[in-house]
C-alpha cells in the first residue's frame, strides 16, 4: 500500500487564505459542488456518477430468496463497497480501509433507517420468498468527497433499476423474463441525499462538496442526509472540531437547497433515459 502524501504547510496556508476570502483553489466559492454528471448504462440498475473528478459506479442486481426468520415479510436490501487501487494508489486492494468502512454505515443509515426502500414491497409469498436487492458500488476515480457521490449513486440505481414481473397463484411462483412482460420499477419512497461539510479555522469557515485536498487540511467534517421534504434522513459526524447548533442549523439550510438541486437533475435524468429507451423500441 502506498502512503498517502500529506499537504505541505505552504498548500495547506494557501487553501485556507483562500477560503477566507471565500475562494477555494479549483475556482469554486464556499458553498458551490462540482459538476454533476449522469451516465446510465444499456442495463437498468447501472449507472455511473461523476462529481468533479469523483467518480463512482453503482449495479442493482436482484434475486429471489428467503426472508430473515424475524421478518417473514420483508425483502433484503445489501450495498457492497469496493474502493480499489484503480480509484487512487493509496486504497490496498482486498482490504476494507476505514474510510470504505465510513462510507458503508453512512448510505446504509440514509437508506435502510430512513425507509426510503419498501421492503416489504419486496415481498413474494411470506416467509418463504423475497426479493433480494444487492447494490454494488465500485469507487473508480477518487478527488473527495466519495460519500456524497456514492449516495447519489445508489439512489438513482435504485430509481433507475426494474426487476422481473411475478406472478403469484396458489403455492406457484413465476418469474416472468424481462423479454415476454415488462420490469417492474422498485417502491421507493424519499430520495435521500447526502450532502458533506469540512470545516477549517475553528469551525468558523466551511465548504462543500470537499476536494481530497480538502479532505486532508479540514478540522472536521458532518454528512447531512436529506430529501426535498426537508426531512434529516441522517447526520454524521465522526469526531473533529465541535460545532454550535446555529452551525449546524445553517448546515442544514445550505444542504436542503443541494438536495433540491440534485434530485431535479437525477429525475430529469432518469426522464430523459426514459424517452431514450423508448425511441429505441
Amino acid at each position: 500500500m502506498v502512503k498517502e502524501i500529506d499537504p505541505s504547510l505552504n498548500e495547506a496556508a494557501f487553501l485556507l487564505d483562500a477560503l477566507r476570502e471565500n475562494r477555494r483553489t479549483d475556482g469554486r466559492e464556499t458553498f458551490d459542488m462540482r459538476a454533476l454528471n449522469l451516465k446510465f448504462g444499456s442495463d437498468y440498475g447501472y449507472v455511473e456518477v461523476q462529481l468533479g473528478r469523483t467518480r463512482v459506479a453503482a449495479r442493482v442486481t436482484a434475486k429471489v430468496e428467503r426472508p430473515h426468520p424475524d421478518k417473514a415479510t420483508e425483502g433484503l436490501l445489501t450495498i457492497n463497497t469496493e474502493i480499489s487501487p484503480m480509484a487512487s494508489p493509496y486504497f490496498e486492494s482486498g482490504s476494507r480501509s476505514e474510510e470504505e468502512v465510513l462510507i458503508s454505515r453512512v448510505i446504509e443509515k440514509a437508506l435502510r433507517r430512513s425507509r426510503a426502500i419498501d421492503t416489504e414491497g419486496l415481498c413474494i409469498v411470506a416467509g418463504e420468498k423475497v426479493w433480494s436487492i444487492r447494490v454494488d458500488l465500485h469507487f473508480l476515480d477518487h478527488d473527495g468527497n466519495l460519500i456524497d457521490c456514492a449516495s447519489i449513486a445508489v439512489i438513482t440505481a435504485l430509481l433507475h433499476f426494474r426487476r422481473p414481473d411475478v406472478t403469484v397463484v396458489g403455492e406457484e411462483v413465476t418469474i416472468h423474463p424481462v423479454d415476454q412482460r415488462n420490469p417492474v420499477a422498485l417502491d421507493i419512497h424519499h430520495i435521500p441525499i447526502c450532502v458533506t461539510f469540512n470545516f477549517f479555522d475553528k469551525g468558523e469557515l466551511l465548504v462543500v462538496d470537499p476536494t481530497r485536498l480538502e479532505e486532508k487540511v479540514k478540522e472536521g467534517d458532518m454528512t447531512i442526509t436529506m430529501n426535498i421534504h426537508k426531512e434529516i434522513c441522517a447526520l454524521s459526524k465522526a469526531g473533529g472540531t465541535p460545532l454550535p447548533m446555529d452551525k449546524i442549523h445553517q448546515c442544514s439550510q445550505i444542504a436542503l437547497v443541494k438536495v433540491k438541486d440534485t434530485t431535479e437533475l437525477i429525475q430529469r435524468r432518469l426522464e430523459e433515459d426514459k424517452i431514450a429507451r423508448s425511441a429505441k423500441k
